[in-house]
């Protein structure tokens, strides 16, 4: 049975360790020290009384919005695309909220997060992401449109990895689903073989309890079967499995993170996270402290740490500091209500759902505008 609690733990923890790690992502280690002191940055960093969130979480949401929408069209109308095609229709969305103003004035939006002014910010966004969302985002495993191996394919998939939590889809499947929504962008195997295994993390986290290091070792052991002549492969487990062996032993979190590299390539941006979850599992406010003070890009290790430690956690556990202040806190709510309650509509039922059919089906619902 789904865990609601298990849902808003993952998006919302991935919101936080964004908004943490957004202050301070271009800034290296002596100047977070510099000016946050010896801990570095432990509080949100307020912008007109919001901590902000990045184009992480962005993405993240859009993500979401592409596999409701999927699921919707098939119950409604009997007919769909592969869940990637909606994904892609979502990041072409997101493209115009960092390229046009609000509000829009076409006749049919796609998605109704385009009903949402604070979106229509750029927070950083990858350069990758946006050259490659221009072009149509059409990548794939098969055909990568790029050699990218940045972390803008892996911090946006884990909505993935919570929607197919009890669903009638194999684990393989619904690790393809997170290689091909990453290589829509980032067409290196480094790029989207780490969304794979996120998306196998989460999945095996809310689904079957998994603990963070029972659902590691499970996902190094799934890649290396999903891709097993993946010319990176192998480098993929090895960094999975050092940042393992790090979390167990007693190294300076500064040094082990160094070991790992700085996050700008998503299988050290996983790594990092995944150090950092395992070892602090029982403390989220630490393992997203640990997660975003260093050298490197520090809202991605911040925001896939807090996916999956709030995974595991669930939000009840997260701290109230990381919940208030944070920006589209209630819509990121929201969204993962939506996701763990799914389509309820069908085409040959009587149930309706107006909220539902405003959201995934006519793109005008406007709550939070």
């Amino acid at each position: 049975m789904r865990d609601i609690d298990k849902f808003r733990g993952c998006l919302i923890g991935g919101a936080a360790g964004d908004a943490l790690g957004y202050a301070v992502e271009f800034l290296r280690e002596e100047q977070i020290f510099s000016k946050y002191g010896e801990n570095g940055i432990t509080e949100y960093s307020l912008k007109n009384g919001v901590a902000q969130i990045s184009d992480d979480t962005q993405m993240t949401l859009f993500t979401a919005n592409g596999l409701l929408l999927g699921t919707t069209r098939v119950m409604t109308i009997g007919i769909m695309g592969s869940y990637e095609s909606y994904i892609q229709t979502m990041y072409k969305c997101w493209y115009k909220t960092q390229t046009e103003a609000y509000p829009i004035n076409d006749d049919y939006l796609n998605s109704w997060l385009l009903n949402i002014p604070e979106l229509f910010s750029r927070r950083a966004p990858g350069m990758t992401c946006l050259s490659a969302i221009e072009q149509g985002a059409e990548g794939s495993t098969h055909k990568p449109i790029n050699n990218s191996k940045g972390c803008g394919g892996v911090m946006r998939v884990a909505p993935i990895g919570l929607y197919f939590c009890d669903k009638n889809i194999s684990y393989e499947d619904s690790d393809m689903i997170g290689a091909e929504s990453a290589a829509l962008t980032h067409g290196h195997e480094l790029g989207y073989i780490p969304a794979a295994a996120l998306v196998h993390i989460i999945r095996s986290i809310v689904e079957n309890g998994a603990t963070i290091d029972e659902a590691v070792n499970e996902a190094i052991d799934a890649m290396q079967t999903l891709f097993p002549k993946a010319k990176h492969i192998a480098d993929f487990s090895a960094i999975m499995k050092k940042a393992v062996m790090l979390a167990k032993t007693e190294n300076d979190d500064i040094s082990a993170i160094h070991q790992l590299g700085e996050g700008w390539v998503a299988e050290e941006t996983l790594a990092i996270a995944v150090y950092c979850a395992l070892k602090y599992k029982d403390d989220f406010d630490t393992a997203l402290r640990v997660s975003v003070n260093h050298n490197g890009d520090s809202d991605s290790t911040g925001a896939v740490t807090g996916n999956i430690l709030g995974a595991y956690l669930g939000y009840d556990k997260i701290p109230q500091k990381y919940k208030a202040n944070l920006e589209l806190h209630d819509l990121i709510l929201e969204i993962a209500d939506d996701l763990c309650n799914d389509c309820k509509i069908s085409e040959y039922g009587s149930y309706r759902d107006e909220v539902w059919e405003s959201k995934y089906i006519k793109a005008d619902y406007s709550k939070y505008a």
